[in-house]
């Protein structure tokens, strides 16, 4: 899962050195935290939050397939 999202915030940034996905496990849900250059924050979050939201839903839609809770924050 944290491959995938990589690939995804990676595609979306111009300095794709700067982005880190750290994974929170929890006992009931895993909680990925993504950093970004603080430049490339606005494209990953995107207007009125709707990349963010996309990101979300879509690693969502994989871990209810996997049977899991998944939560994503955005640290700039």
């Amino acid at each position: 899962m944290k491959e995938i999202i990589e690939i995804i915030i990676k595609n979306l940034v111009e300095d794709k050195q700067a982005v880190s996905v750290n994974e929170v496990a929890g006992e009931k849900s895993t909680v990925y935290e993504i950093k970004v250059a603080e430049a490339d924050m606005g494209k990953v979050i995107g207007k009125q939050g709707k990349n963010a939201k996309a990101i979300r839903t879509l690693v969502k839609a994989i871990a209810t397939k996997e049977q899991k809770r998944v939560t994503i924050e955005f640290i700039g």
